[in-house]
């Protein structure tokens, strides 16, 4: 399996717009996270914030969703070009979810570590000190990892 060559994109952009996702995902009552997906031309083909609060589902992750809808909508041929923006580090489930679906790049804006620091022990939103890009390096397929943008 080779690895897609995947294009050069407006990160700061994208990224923006996972804040502004992630701003709208609190105002829904729902944990400030969100994700997108971009394609190999630089168009938005899918976003997604966090359903926690309206779902009650603690696996609810903007990015473990968007991951499941892109892996039924895309060949995985596809997502290799593919790149995930996201306003946090993925955690090890979400990691996991773009590891198998297929995306090939994900941007992220804070770390994780950071974001354990910031929130503390909230019971709603254990966070685990583990880099998606640890997660990645076990795998048998490159996914390139670029951020903390915002750190």
């Amino acid at each position: 399996m080779t690895d897609a060559t995947l294009p050069d994109l407006d990160h700061a952009v994208f990224i923006r717009r996972s804040i502004e996702l992630a701003a709208a995902s609190r105002a829904a009552g729902n944990h400030p996270f969100a994700a997108l997906l971009v394609g190999p031309d630089g168009e938005v083909l899918m976003e997604q914030f966090n359903t926690f609060g309206e779902k009650g589902d603690s696996t609810g992750h903007a990015e473990r969703i968007l991951m499941t809808r892109a892996s039924v909508t895309y060949p995985v041929e596809f997502l290799r070009g593919c790149t995930m923006y996201t306003s946090a580090e993925p955690c090890a489930m979400c990691a996991g979810s773009v590891y198998w679906a297929g995306v090939g790049r994900v941007v992220h804006g804070i770390s994780e570590h950071d974001l354990k620091e910031m929130i503390g022990p909230n019971p709603e939103n254990l966070t685990m000190d583990l880099p998606c890009r640890t997660i990645f390096a076990a795998g048998q397929r490159r996914v390139e990892v670029i951020g903390p943008l915002l750190s």
